[in-house]
Formats: C-alpha cells, sequence, structure tokens
C-alpha cells in the first residue's frame, strides 16, 4: 500500500523492521489469537502502536525476481473500520 497523509493528520510512513525469530513467532502468534478471538491486534512497529481493527482485510502476497522470492503477510483497513 502506498504510503500517503491520512485525514488525522498523521505523517505517511513506511517501515520495515527485522526481528529476531523467537520475535517474529511471538508476533505472528498474537496475531493469530486475535484474529480467532475476531479481535483488534495491536503492534508496536519502530516506537509506534499500530491498532489493526478486526475487521481489516488480509492476503499473502508472492514475489519473484532478480533471484529472490518473498512472502508478505498484509493486512490493510481504512480509517474508517477502526
Amino acid at each position: 500500500m502506498p504510503a500517503k497523509d491520512n485525514p488525522e493528520g498523521k505523517p505517511a510512513r513506511d517501515i520495515e523492521k527485522d526481528y529476531p525469530l523467537p520475535a517474529f513467532i511471538e508476533k505472528l502468534r498474537r496475531l493469530a489469537d486475535a484474529l480467532e478471538n475476531g479481535q483488534r491486534f495491536q503492534i508496536d512497529i519502530a516506537g509506534e502502536r499500530i491498532n489493526v481493527p478486526a475487521r481489516a482485510h488480509y492476503n499473502i502476497a508472492y514475489e519473484r525476481g532478480g533471484g529472490e522470492e518473498e512472502i508478505e503477510f498484509q493486512i490493510t483497513w481504512s480509517e474508517i473500520e477502526r
């Protein structure tokens, strides 16, 4: 999703953060628990708390090119869905 300013005046952000495997697993486990229970998901990324609504949209993307392969677990929502 391209970064752009939103109506709340929050600045555009585009962050990627590497995590050690145990921390990555813990975050995935918390996400799965929230999804199974129909609850919102909270995650801190680079010092910002992100609140993902239960009604967000979920997809998995796969890319291959330049000798590399990538899987992205994507969660998207609009300000209205919060």
